[in-house]
């Protein structure tokens, strides 16, 4: 398991809006591109208490990859092996969604 790397906070503005700053120097070595395209997959978590400058958001990149086993093929992972109906244990996709993660 890596270790957590945290590039932003913000504040949870009302139930549908979340307002979050990034630190574009943190998240500069883990772009991906697919297609392309350049992308950066981010975990954005609502905490529990606000921290002592009041943010309540913690944006942390997300460095999830699928373990591959001996004959290529991918496996669940970190996942918890959980698969609920999806092949190969990956993560299901949102309709109209061409990434691939």
């Amino acid at each position: 398991m890596s270790e957590t790397i945290y590039c932003g906070s913000g504040k949870k503005q009302n139930d549908g809006w979340l307002k979050i700053t990034i630190n574009p120097d943190k998240i500069k070595d883990h772009v991906e591109e697919f297609n392309g395209h350049k992308f950066i997959k981010l975990n954005i978590n609502i905490k529990d208490q606000p921290d002592q400058f009041g943010k309540d958001v913690s944006v942390s990149v997300d460095t999830w990859k699928p373990e591959v086993d001996n004959q290529g093929g991918q496996q669940g992972g970190q996942q918890g092996g959980q698969q609920g109906g999806q092949q190969g244990g990956q993560k299901p996709q949102e309709e109209n969604d061409d990434l691939p993660f």
